[in-house]
C-alpha cells in the first residue's frame, strides 16, 4: 500500500470517529429541545424567577466572567448576567454515563 493511500485511510478513519462523536452531541442537544430549560440570553433574574433557586451557584471565573448554576437535571452557564448555554446532566433517564457532578 502506498504512503498516500495509507495516509488517506487514516484521515478517513479519524474523520469518521469525529463525525460519530458529533452525532452523539447532536442527539443530546435534540433531546434537550423537548425539555423546559433556561434559554440562551435569558438573564439571571429571569432564570431565577422562572426556575427557582439553583442547588448551587459558582462564583464568576475568568474574563469574561462565567458563572455556573446547578439544577437537578441541568447546569446553566452565564456570561456576565446572561445565559450562554444550558447543559443536561443526562439527556434521558435511562442514559448510562458519567455520574452527575454533585
Amino acid at each position: 500500500m502506498s504512503k498516500t493511500v495509507l495516509t488517506t485511510l487514516m484521515f478517513l478513519l479519524f474523520f469518521s470517529l469525529t463525525v460519530t462523536a458529533d452525532v452523539l452531541l447532536i442527539d443530546r442537544v435534540e433531546a434537550k429541545t423537548g425539555m423546559d430549560v433556561p434559554k440562551k440570553s435569558a438573564t439571571m433574574n429571569q432564570v431565577r424567577a422562572q426556575y427557582g433557586d439553583p442547588i448551587s451557584e459558582s462564583v464568576p471565573v475568568g474574563d469574561p466572567p462565567i458563572t455556573r448554576w446547578v439544577y437537578n437535571d441541568y447546569i446553566v452557564y452565564f456570561e456576565h448576567q446572561h445565559v450562554i448555554t444550558t447543559v443536561l446532566k443526562k439527556s434521558r433517564p435511562t442514559e448510562i454515563g458519567p455520574d452527575s457532578i454533585e
